[in-house]
């Protein structure tokens, strides 16, 4: 649920209509703002400004920030400093605007040139996977948003802080120099967890399992909810036993169905085996074994 308007309603310019900037522009409508434009190129992207951001006007980019009080750049990373640059050099932005990107990875100083000629740069950075369908917005409002102004704006702190509010979402602040490390961190997470679990599923279908979705979704359902409460105290299985004999086995299946997945096997049994050790889980001489099975060569 929305936290409510605690400010002016402001006027929302959103570049562009990928799955976050449609998705943040149809919470903050939401919220009470008002989007007046909203850029789009893609047959997927003006898709997704019909549905979600229907009647909204769809602009090139510069007429976009022109019409807004907050300006939301949801583009690729490596394409902010430059259309920010752009935006400036066209007198498409203005003093008093706010202009917020959505990148994990950067802080306000990707922002350095708007805020140059009096303009409020904030980094806004949902931490939830997008569809860009309408169950996203409903879903922000059980996630954390990692805000992040300038060193000693306090007060730009405090705006960015209240629109994450506003969409429902819990304000996490997240300093400049952090940025890269903090998106490293989800991006670790959560975009491996589905390369693991996609890659576990085949294994399952491989071993004749039909419905590998049923089998997994339990198990790792429990997993993920025990590691969220208990930490390392949740490893089981036979790395956490010390069961050497089965890793082996493990090794030897898993080169015989699918080679590719065996270095990762290895590499996380391992830091497993280390956690699991540093836990107090595990006792020294049962990680030294794992740790000389997961070094062996096929014979």
């Amino acid at each position: 649920m929305s936290a409510g308007r605690t400010g002016p309603r402001l006027r929302v310019g959103v570049i562009s209509a990928g799955r976050v900037g449609a998705v943040l522009g149809a919470a903050l409508q939401r919220a009470g703002h008002q989007v007046v434009a909203v850029s789009a190129v893609s047959e997927a992207s003006l898709r997704r400004a019909e549905e979600l951001l229907p009647e909204v006007a769809v602009l090139p980019p510069d007429e976009v920030a022109k019409q807004a009080d907050l300006v939301l750049l949801a583009v690729p990373d490596d394409a902010i400093t430059g259309l920010v640059r752009g935006l400036v050099a066209t007198e498409s932005l203005r003093s008093g605007q706010i202009l917020v990107h959505t990148s994990g990875a950067h802080g306000v100083s990707a922002l350095a040139a708007a805020a140059e000629i009096g303009v409020l740069p904030l980094a806004l950075h949902p931490a939830m996977t997008f569809t860009g369908r309408a169950e996203d917005v409903e879903r922000l409002g059980n996630a954390c948003m990692a805000v992040t102004a300038s060193a000693a704006d306090e007060a730009g702190w405090s705006v960015a802080e209240a629109l994450a509010l506003e969409l429902g979402m819990e304000p996490v602040r997240v300093p400049e120099e952090s940025r890269r490390l903090y998106h490293a961190a989800l991006t670790h997470g959560a975009n491996h967890l589905i390369t693991l679990v996609n890659e576990c599923a085949e294994l399952l279908r491989g071993a004749g399992v039909d419905n590998a979705d049923r089998v997994m979704a339990p198990i790792l359902s429990a997993s993920l909810d025990n590691a969220l409460r208990l930490g390392d105290r949740a490893i089981t299985g036979p790395v956490m036993r010390g069961d050497a004999g089965t890793v082996r086995a493990h090794l030897a299946a898993l080169r015989e169905a699918d080679p590719g997945v065996v270095p990762g096997y290895r590499e996380l049994a391992r830091r497993t085996a280390e956690r699991a050790e540093r836990a107090g889980i595990l006792r020294a001489d049962g990680a030294a074994e794992v740790r000389e099975a997961l070094d062996e060569e096929p014979s």
